[in-house]
């Protein structure tokens, strides 16, 4: 089994779903691959430091994180070697290209991505944006061999087929109150250890997101202090997503993206599953119809 996170930003696999992937290597040991891929530098989200100083913080905060949960980590380089800048993402070849490449490197069973918002008034962040839509956009080309060769050269006579894989879509705070799920894990068990994944990132939670604003929130002084605000947004989304859980959960949302999953064999994969927290009924259904 081998599972790829693809976002926009440090810190964003450690709020959306970090906890599934560290019940999913509990379930299957060392059989099961992480990987992580973030898409942008990292120099924009701070308020009193550098630039070139926060992107070397950021990316030293996430290569802590990744030590500390057992996780692969690379930055997607475009195909000219450089890193997307924050808060400038832009939908085309260049970007698309590098993905392609990135997923066919890898191979995932299971890709986890940023939604596209259903609703035009709802919220967004430009960078969770633009992932959303090239993932969706370059889904199709992943089992097309020779789809970026002008970027990424190779011999066009000869091809292999390359996986494609199951496509969820992971929460977005961004989203403002329009987020959906098919899909609710619950993360109890491992709750420390997403917040000792999130708190390595501190140039965030102690300084950016406090300063900020958006995110209601005071900046904690401790671990201590960072689990008692970690476990008011687990419950703020519950309460968001209309979820009488007292627990914390993580929610993803199937896509046809990429390849259409038969609903028996997602179930049986997903690890911590709470059904009652889920609509399983609804997928069931919209899988069937798209599996024809």
């Amino acid at each position: 089994m081998k599972l790829l996170f693809v976002h926009a930003h440090y810190d964003d696999f450690e709020f959306t779903a970090a906890g599934t992937f560290e019940l999913w290597r509990r379930q299957g040991g060392e059989a099961v691959r992480r990987k992580v891929i973030i898409c942008t530098d990292g120099r924009a989200g701070h308020h009193a430091r550098t630039r070139e100083e926060l992107g070397a913080i950021r990316q030293a905060e996430q290569e802590a994180s990744a030590r500390r949960g057992g996780y692969e980590f690379a930055l997607l380089r475009l195909p000219d070697g450089t890193v997307p800048r924050e808060g400038c993402l832009e939908l085309g070849a260049p970007l698309l290209a590098a993905l392609w490449h990135a997923i066919r490197e890898f191979e995932p069973d299971y890709l986890f991505c940023p939604p596209l918002p259903a609703d035009p008034l709802a919220g967004v962040h430009v960078d969770h944006l633009v992932i959303a839509q090239a993932v969706r956009q370059v889904a199709y080309l992943i089992n097309v061999p020779h789809a970026f060769t002008p970027e990424y050269p190779a011999d066009e006579t000869r091809s292999r087929p390359c996986k494609v894989p199951v496509i969820l879509a992971v929460y977005d705070g961004y989203q403002s109150g329009e987020n959906t799920h098919d899909l609710a894990v619950e993360v109890e068990p491992v709750f420390d250890l997403i917040a000792e994944l999130t708190w390595c990132h501190q140039s965030q939670v102690c300084e950016w997101l406090p300063w900020v604003g958006r995110h209601r929130m005071d900046a904690p002084r401790d671990l201590g202090e960072w689990r008692s605000t970690l476990r008011a947004r687990f419950d703020r989304k519950n309460r968001e997503l209309g979820l009488a859980w007292t627990r914390a959960l993580e929610v993803f949302t199937v896509t046809a993206w990429g390849e259409v999953p038969d609903f028996d064999a997602l179930v049986a994969d997903i690890p911590g599953l709470v059904p009652e927290a889920s609509h399983l009924d609804r997928l069931r259904a919209r899988l069937h119809r798209w599996r024809a």
